[in-house]
């Protein structure tokens, strides 16, 4: 499943630099596919829709650091572990109970975002 952060979330940006898949953005800060992945242009995502990798998305939080669960692999393939949890000082990176995925799409999502 992929991590969300919690409203305890203090905006310490601990997180940010840790993420493998450059899933974690501002408060209020618009969110892409292609940033910080091999993704560009129109591609087919791994549940099969088209989406424009270089199109800038609407934040999905205007208070609080969040995490694209689209772009989310809890670390598969890079880590033991999701660095943001391991990283973050108030327990607020927590699995996202809406997004559960299997250690094989979390791994094929990896492929997907940087083409390896």
């Amino acid at each position: 499943m992929a991590i969300i952060i919690t409203d305890e979330c203090i905006n310490c940006d601990a997180c940010l630099a840790e993420c493998p898949n450059h899933a974690i953005y501002e408060p209020d800060q618009e969110w892409s596919y292609a940033e910080e992945t091999a993704l560009s242009g129109m591609v087919s995502t791994p549940k099969g829709s088209e989406v424009d990798a270089d199109v800038e998305n609407e934040p999905i939080s205007d208070e609080f650091y969040y995490i694209v669960p689209e772009k989310c692999t809890e670390c598969k393939g890079f880590h033991e572990e999701p660095q943001c949890a391991a990283v973050c000082p108030v327990d607020c990176c927590v699995p996202d109970e809406e997004h559960v995925e299997s250690e094989e799409t979390l791994l094929a999502k990896k492929t997907w975002l940087h083409g390896e």
